[in-house]
């Protein structure tokens, strides 16, 4: 009697139900490590991805619709605002203003502190956010990315004040950033590590994808605009060329990787090692990265990951602001290349 031949069968490919973290589930898990938590922290980041997902959406239609292109108005930096980012800048605004856990909000896109309607309630915490940082490029289908952080107020009550933004980012209780690209991706840190959460757009739903992001003490990637070279003073002129040495027992020449959107450049960083660095030059002795809405956040995510963010002669998360839209010089990334970076800026090499 002759006998089929059945081929041996493969475990299905099939998505584990226990294996599914949406990023509510994590928050809340990280919400009963803390007894004490009323959940107004928890909301906020609930909120945090809503506002992604509406961003995510716009973004990626955006060659379909009438959003691609700039309004013909200039924010306080001077830059023609682009479609997007006045939808961006509206969604973080509407969609945070009802809540009851903010008592103020400031944008990239604003001049002055956003302030809470005084027919609504306010809360504990303060927020951040460059609603659409790299607009610049959507045009040409790069990615950009929204950058947020969270801090507790610091006055006793009522609706916030300039007091209550202007705090060093080592106060932030929270901060993160949503990058949209070939997937969109939303990465944050409570303070205690750092986890990344990817778009599945079939569910909408952000499920954990990256659950303890750590960036390497040490990388082969240098990201800067070298359009700025000549204007780079002599410290960061030599610290770049020093990086593209051909050096096999270092592990130089590094490659030179630069988008010209922070979130995507930074993005990278963290994932692969190296550094992003934006220095000062003579045209911007003062930087051009703002210190509250990107500098802050992204150094937060950056040294929770394990890695460093620095002015090159100070660390970014000590520097107390003065000012809402106050500028910096920028160098953050693996460890060593950041050590190696603030050994050039202050004259060590």
């Amino acid at each position: 009697m002759s006998r089929r031949f059945v081929a041996p069968t493969k475990e299905p490919i099939v998505t584990r139900p226990d294996r599914i973290v949406t990023i509510e589930r994590h928050v809340l898990n990280m919400q009963l490590q803390h007894p004490e938590a009323r959940g107004d922290l928890s909301k906020l980041l609930y909120d945090i991805a809503l506002t992604g997902k509406l961003i995510s959406r716009e973004v990626n239609k955006a060659g379909l619709v009438d959003i691609l292109g700039e309004t013909g108005t200039v924010n306080v930096h001077g830059e023609q605002v682009q479609k997007l980012d006045e939808f961006a800048n509206q969604c973080f605004m509407r969609t945070f203003e009802r809540g009851g856990q903010l008592c103020v909000m400031a944008s990239e896109e604003e001049d002055d502190p956003i302030r809470i309607p005084e027919d609504l309630d306010v809360g504990g915490y303060v927020l951040l956010f460059d609603p659409l940082d790299g607009s610049s490029n959507i045009d040409a289908n790069v990615s950009v990315g929204s950058i947020w952080s969270i801090y507790r107020r610091v006055t006793p009550s009522g609706h916030g004040t300039l007091k209550d933004l202007l705090q060093r980012g080592c106060e932030q209780v929270a901060a993160g950033y949503v990058a949209y690209g070939s997937s969109t991706m939303l990465v944050y840190s409570t303070g205690a590590g750092v986890s990344g959460f990817t778009l599945d757009p079939g569910i909408g739903e952000f499920l954990l994808s990256h659950p303890r992001i750590e960036i390497p003490k040490k990388g082969k990637i240098y990201s800067c605009n070298e359009g700025y070279r000549n204007l780079f003073f002599d410290s960061t002129r030599r610290f770049v060329e020093y990086l593209q040495e051909v050096d096999p027992d270092s592990g130089r020449p590094y490659s030179g990787r630069y988008i010209g959107s922070m979130v995507a450049d930074v993005h990278r960083t963290l994932m692969y090692g190296g550094i992003f660095m934006y220095p000062a030059t003579q045209k911007a002795p003062s930087g051009k990265l703002r210190l509250m809405y990107e500098a802050n956040p992204m150094g937060y995510i950056i040294e929770q990951a394990g890695g460093m963010a620095s002015t090159g002669k100070e660390r970014i998360l000590d520097l107390q602001p003065t000012e809402l839209h106050q500028r910096v010089p920028l160098y953050m990334g693996s460890e060593e290349d950041v050590k190696l970076a603030i050994e050039f800026e202050t004259g060590l090499r």
